[in-house]
């Protein structure tokens, strides 16, 4: 379990409380709107009304003492900036901070904050592969280039080995899992054969990808 300081407790803090509240950590949320605040006290431990551009007012926190303090302000950018500087000023071990708009990010990062996090344009990204192929089921990004992909066996892999497919060779992607019935394999052999009933956890770059199972 860790200890969480979550500043800004609007659409966006909440769906992060609430997945905090799930895992078991230990949460203290919060906002200047004392109507958010209230309705939050179901998914944290404990929430707060303040004004976290208020120097004063974080250093009552001890915002040392968190884990990780997440930065999840809306519609203030201004506001956001202020309270990643003034954490990390106050000795903050780990910000996470929310950026809604192209360029927000390299300013976050320069006052502070450890990794940004923009949700908007992630899972745009996200929805756009996953709905624009057939084959794509989920996936993951690593970095800039990899991503982990769960994908359909096409049906010309049926009855195929994964050393007769040699996708590792032919397109620069490496098969790590196996999912069946909901549940995932990792322990996979060259000699195992595709089924229809599979789906496939493969790592690789999302061109690689596309030429290996033609979107």
């Amino acid at each position: 379990m860790k200890s969480v300081l979550l500043i800004g407790l609007g659409r966006f803090g909440k769906h992060i409380a609430i997945q905090l509240n799930r895992l078991g950590h230990d949460v203290l949320g919060i906002d200047h709107n004392e109507e958010r605040v209230n309705e939050a006290m179901d998914i944290v431990t404990d929430a707060q009304i303040g004004d976290s551009t208020n120097e004063a007012f974080l250093h009552t926190l001890g915002v040392n003492n968190f884990d990780i303090c997440y930065v999840t302000i809306s519609n203030d950018f201004q506001s956001s900036l202020e309270t990643t500087y003034l954490l990390k000023e106050l000795g903050a071990k780990f910000v996470v901070a929310r950026a809604e708009r192209d360029g927000q990010e390299r300013f976050l990062l320069r006052n502070g904050a450890d990794r940004v996090v923009y949700p908007e344009k992630q899972i745009a990204k996200w929805a756009a592969i996953r709905y624009s192929s057939d084959h794509i089921m989920d996936y993951i990004e690593l970095d800039e280039n990899h991503s982990l992909y769960e994908v359909a066996v096409p049906d010309e892999w049926v009855g195929k080995s994964i050393i007769q497919l040699d996708v590792r060779r032919r397109y620069n992607l490496t098969i790590i899992g196996l999912k069946k019935n909901g549940v995932m394999n990792f322990m996979i052999k060259p000699e195992t054969v595709m089924t229809k009933d599979l789906t496939l956890l493969v790592l690789g770059e999302y061109k690689a990808l596309e030429k290996c199972f033609r979107f």
